[in-house]
């Protein structure tokens, strides 16, 4: 089990930039995949990005090319790079863990983050 705790979120207006972090406790950190979700108001928690294992890096489409997430493992942080934000980017991000491949089914995961607040403005 690892425990996590997001950072990083805020407010920005459209086009702009924000950094989110994860950092986890425990052991082994390198042995988890770290995923990201996000929740806006009314909506279903839905994936956003996940790394670790054979299948590398996965983004949602609607993130590609916008998004980068990136970890440190000797830090036991996970680093999710938000860049030319979209208001529709607003929600509650969570950061998430579970040993082995990453993947976008938030069922997968068992170690789970308290969430962080993203808001962008028009």
């Amino acid at each position: 089990q690892v425990q996590l705790v997001e950072s990083g979120g805020g407010l920005v207006q459209a086009g702009g930039s924000l950094r989110l972090s994860c950092a986890a406790s425990g052991r082994a950190f390198s042995s988890y995949a770290v995923g990201w979700f996000r929740q806006a108001p009314g909506k279903e928690r839905e994936f956003v990005a996940a790394i670790g294992g054979s299948r590398g890096t996965l983004y949602a489409d609607s993130v590609k090319g916008r998004f980068t997430l990136s970890r440190d493992n000797a830090k036991n942080i996970a680093i999710l790079q938000m860049d030319s934000l979209k208001p529709e980017d607003t929600a509650v991000y969570y950061c998430a863990a579970r040993r082995g491949v990453g993947y976008s089914r938030q069922s997968e995961y068992d170690n789970w983050g308290q969430g962080t607040q993203v808001t962008v403005s028009s």
